[in-house]
């Protein structure tokens, strides 16, 4: 601003005071220009011009069709049926556990049934069903059926048990649950505690002996059930599609909303931003429970009619098989599973695969040259988003280790920034007017988003608990009255605008590729435990992504007995929120707000030559918590000890 003040300054001195030559002001101005540090600008701009153009007129793109769809009142069913209309007999879906193939006409008759036969069961546009099912066909099937009828799905996570899956259930007010027949377990325990008037339905191989009281089996029902297309309701592209259900600081899962303007700006930010072609084939082996499988995968499918090949769980061992098999051109990705395949043995079938691009987040700058040399895969499409942010980010580039960009020359196009924060508390600080504090290059802050409700890029649809929703907002951000969204990261942005990820803020932190609720680990442990005070916190293991939990426990080690807590751990929490590493100390200090303080605990790590109290770690293989001593300290340092 002072720069550009200047330039005006000396332009305005130089012809109406000096009267001066166009060349000579022209010059003078350049060289000034230069000399106040300008060369910086033009190296970057230089350097990023062609990756902003085409950012830019990928949004440009998106934006348009959002406008359009907006007008037409479109929503994911309509636009679903565009597809089906363009190809109906290309194959549309591939589940890998059975080898089943549907087409695109198959998925709509299928979709068609469900919405028929929910809608003789009463249900109707804005009420709620669950569906709590491992990933096959059906599943996408089951949701696009709902969405057909107007019905909201709320996608339950799998992994969830007993008083969270109870919470998802009932928070959502569904009036019906639709699970798989491998589900059946967990339903059944939560079963006695349900609304006798929630309707259950089973889907897959069906043994009435093994679910609850009262369920009907789904298959049968959906065969006999009409299969012409159902009346569309009264649902626009703002209005809501389905719930996915994201850990957070409440501790409990939360139903995160996304409308149908969400699926499709997600899937087609990706889709335009990664050059994707309608031919590809994707290779989708993460949960359909969560955003990155269900609508960056599946969302190719749906929206762009490409064939997308369904896996019920990631397998390290079968990924190159499988994709050898189905001649995938797109496999999907979270960290973790980078890192696995790494991990794998080098076999033959690496390099006999047909991928040409790597789509997911968080593979780690370490690894990253590594991954994509080894496997042969020439495009790392890495991203960054949320199901619930307005701030999602494209490395379109290949840039290594970012996640994403903005542009350092027109910044202002895309509305998002890094702001400081407090590193202890992460609380954002701001200047002497009162509003945030934008980050430098190099210097690392908090992402946030400008909320523009009237937009549908930039719109906050929030969650299903309004309470929640304030946590997520922050006001008077660059301007007194606006507001932005909070993403709760950290991430650092260089000289050029790339972005990288930092660390996670707040009562969560990510491991195996799932968000941890620190309060919900805290809220069970303090349970099982005698309702001893427990801290719950992520720590850094050198060679894995994300944080390994730990917990602090104010109480002996004598007074538990850690063989069966493990047990208990394995029916009431998923895998992926089992703490790693527990350390028993006299008492575990507070704020005057009786929070509990977890800086420096978080800081002190399970080093035993830091940390003077018991600390035990979770042997994977015998399947319970043995001391940490120096020795077993070392092998997790060097990798060698699974965790």
């Amino acid at each position: 601003m002072l720069l550009g003040a200047s330039l005006l300054g000396v332009l305005l001195f130089s012809r109406l005071v000096l009267k001066l030559p166009w060349t000579q002001v022209g010059f003078s101005l350049f060289f000034l220009y230069l000399g106040s540090g300008g060369w910086r600008f033009i190296r970057i701009f230089i350097k990023t011009v062609r990756r902003d153009i085409f950012g830019g007129t990928v949004l440009l793109r998106v934006k348009a069709k959002v406008r359009r769809y907006l007008r037409e009142r479109r929503t994911v069913p309509i636009l679903f049926a565009a597809t089906v209309q363009r190809h109906p007999d290309k194959t549309a879906l591939i589940f890998e556990g059975t080898d089943t193939h549907w087409t695109f006409r198959q998925l709509d008759d299928y979709s068609n049934s469900v919405a028929n036969f929910l809608q003789a069961q009463g249900l109707a546009s804005g009420d709620v069903a669950a569906l709590f099912m491992e990933n096959r066909n059906e599943f996408v099937g089951l949701w696009l059926g709902m969405a057909k009828l107007g019905v909201e799905a709320a996608l339950i996570n799998t992994n969830l048990r007993r008083d969270a899956l109870l919470h998802c259930l009932t928070s959502s007010q569904a009036r019906v649950l639709v699970f798989g027949s491998e589900m059946a377990p967990a339903v059944l325990e939560i079963h006695a505690n349900l609304d006798p008037s929630l309707n259950l339905f089973c889907s897959g191989p069906w043994e009435p002996s093994a679910g609850p009281a009262g369920t009907k089996h789904l298959d049968p029902l959906l065969e006999d059930a009409p299969k012409h297309q159902p009346s569309r309701p009264n649902k626009g592209f703002v209005d809501k599609l389905f719930y996915i259900y994201t850990s957070g600081t409440t501790g409990l899962p939360k139903a995160a909303i996304v409308v149908h303007s969400r699926y499709y700006r997600m899937a087609a930010l990706v889709y335009y931003g990664f050059r994707m072609r309608p031919d590809d084939i994707v290779y989708d082996c993460l949960p359909l429970y969560h955003s990155a499988g269900n609508i960056v995968g599946m969302g190719q499918c749906l929206i762009h009619g490409m064939t997308v090949v369904i896996r019920k769980k990631f397998s390290a061992s079968r990924f190159w098989d499988d994709c050898i098999k189905y001649n995938c051109t797109i496999v999907q990705y979270i960290g973790e599973l980078c890192r696995y395949l790494l991990n794998q043995p080098p076999r033959e079938v690496e390099g006999q695969h047909r991928v040409r691009m790597a789509l997911g987040n968080g593979l780690r700058q370490s690894i990253w040259t590594e991954f994509s040399s080894r496997f042969h895969i020439p495009q790392v499409a890495e991203f960054y988003g949320a199901t619930e942010c307005n701030c999602s980010l494209g490395n379109f580039d290949g840039q290594v280790g970012a996640c994403g960009f903005n542009s350092r020359i027109l910044s202002f196009v895309y509305p998002i920034r890094l702001v400081r924060v407090n590193e202890d508390t992460m609380e954002l600080i701001r200047g002497p007017d009162g509003l945030c504090i934008p980050c430098k290059p190099g210097e690392p802050g908090q992402l946030v988003g400008i909320i523009i409700q009237q937009d549908p890029l930039r719109r906050f649809d929030g969650y299903l608990n309004q309470s929640a929703n304030n946590k997520k907002i922050a006001r008077d951000v660059f301007k007194k009255g606006d507001q932005a969204y909070l993403s709760g990261d950290v991430l650092v942005m260089d000289e050029l605008g790339y972005v990288y990820f930092r660390d996670r803020t707040g009562d969560t932190f990510r491991w195996k590729g799932e968000n941890v609720s620190t309060t919900e680990v805290e809220g069970t442990l303090s349970r099982l435990l005698d309702m001893a005070d427990v801290a719950v916190y992520g720590v850094e293991v050198p060679g894995t992504e994300g944080r390994a939990g730990m917990a602090a426990v104010a109480s002996s080690s004598s007074s538990c007995d850690l063989e069966h807590l493990a047990q208990l751990l394995q029916k009431e929490l998923p895998q992926y929120a089992h703490p790693i590493f527990l350390r028993f100390l006299p008492e575990l200090h507070k704020t005057a707000t009786f929070k509990l303080q977890k800086t420096g605990l978080r800081k002190e790590g399970f080093d035993p030559t830091v940390v003077k109290d018991q600390l035990f770690y979770l042997d994977a293989r015998k399947g319970r918590y043995v001391p940490l001593d120096h020795e077993a300290y070392t092998r997790i340092q060097a990798g060698q000890e699974k965790l």
